[in-house]
């Protein structure tokens, strides 16, 4: 009988422990952009409310999320917003190349650029890129007095800021407008500042992004994309990317995607599987980051809240439907 009630724990256990490697523990990359924090917590919540599975939260830049991913441990399993061709050359080593990471089949369009607040296209005719590099744009936007204007290229780390620096070289922005890479959180404190005081202020910005519905911005024009005037190097592929880039020409439209560690095909097979399928809508995300950044929502409720929503969306991610 002993015997008997020995080998039914032991077939137990081995059941559990199976299921346990089957639902290994997943790492969800954090980006410091709203929009990535948000997806982060959304795939972190289905893991967890729709496959069982244990998430953790690790913030990092994209260099080191990718490498974390390539290496397979789980110290970092999921990049939650892949934004292409901005992160091409992460794609190239570790999705073509390697086979270590693998991008979800689902994505949505984003835009990218330089805005300026409404009041300066109406005010000063501030409406193409080229207004930017003229005498009149350098006072305009000379927030602190020294001679030089300033234009917000984006926070450090970002691949997206390495091509906004470049741009505004090639534009010839920057004889007249200084390029500055402050955190996201501080210059949009300071451009809350500005707007109230009806001050000039250009920086770059992206769709989806609450900045949209939070102020009356407007997108500057640039030429219409030309990929022979494009040519974009990051400095993860070679380290004298910035001289032997050139743009002269607008951003294609950005395809974002979620990445993920091939590895957890093994180590979480359900989690991996819905990575793959995982499709976000773009005006969804605007409106969630809204919520979060402008209404002062907590981020987890309103995650929560928008799946039970969106349950029929989820399913589809699931291939339940």
């Amino acid at each position: 009988m002993n015997i008997v009630k020995f080998t039914a724990c032991a077939v137990l256990a081995l059941g559990v422990a199976s299921t346990a490697a089957a639902q290994e523990k997943v790492m969800v990359g954090e980006p410091s952009w709203p929009g990535a924090r948000i997806m982060s917590r959304i795939i972190g919540q289905v893991i967890e409310t729709r496959l069982g599975g244990e998430v953790g939260y690790a913030p990092g830049a994209n260099a080191v999320i990718f490498a974390s991913m390539d290496g397979g441990r789980g110290d970092i399993d999921v990049h939650p917003d892949v934004w292409l061709p901005n992160h091409a050359s992460f794609v190239a080593e570790y999705v073509e190349d390697k086979g270590t990471v693998g991008l979800s089949t689902g994505s949505y369009a984003g835009k990218t650029g330089f805005c300026t607040p409404t009041y300066m296209v109406e005010k000063h005719g501030i409406a193409s890129i080229f207004d930017l590099a003229t005498p009149m744009a350098q006072p305009l936007f000379d927030s602190d007095g020294d001679g030089m204007g300033e234009i917000w290229v984006g926070a450090s780390g970002w691949a997206s800021t390495n091509v906004h620096k470049v741009k505004v070289r090639d534009y010839g922005i920057e004889t007249f407008l200084e390029p500055t890479t402050e955190d996201e959180a501080v210059f949009y404190a300071r451009l809350k500042d500005a707007i109230e005081n009806e001050e000039g202020v250009v920086f770059y910005c992206y769709s989806p992004h609450y900045v949209h519905a939070l102020y009356d911005v407007t997108m500057i024009e640039e030429p219409a994309h030309d990929p022979a005037q494009y040519t974009m190097i990051q400095p993860d592929e070679d380290a004298d990317w910035f001289n032997k880039s050139s743009i002269t020409t607008g951003d294609v439209v950005k395809t974002v995607t979620v990445a993920y560690s091939t590895s957890l095909e093994e180590r979480n097979p359900a989690a991996a599987a819905f990575l793959g399928a995982i499709e976000m809508d773009a005006d969804a995300l605007s409106q969630l980051t809204y919520q979060v950044v402008v209404e002062g929502q907590d981020m987890d409720a309103t995650v929560a809240d928008w799946l039970e929503a969106n349950a029929e969306t989820v399913d589809g991610w699931l291939g339940l439907n």
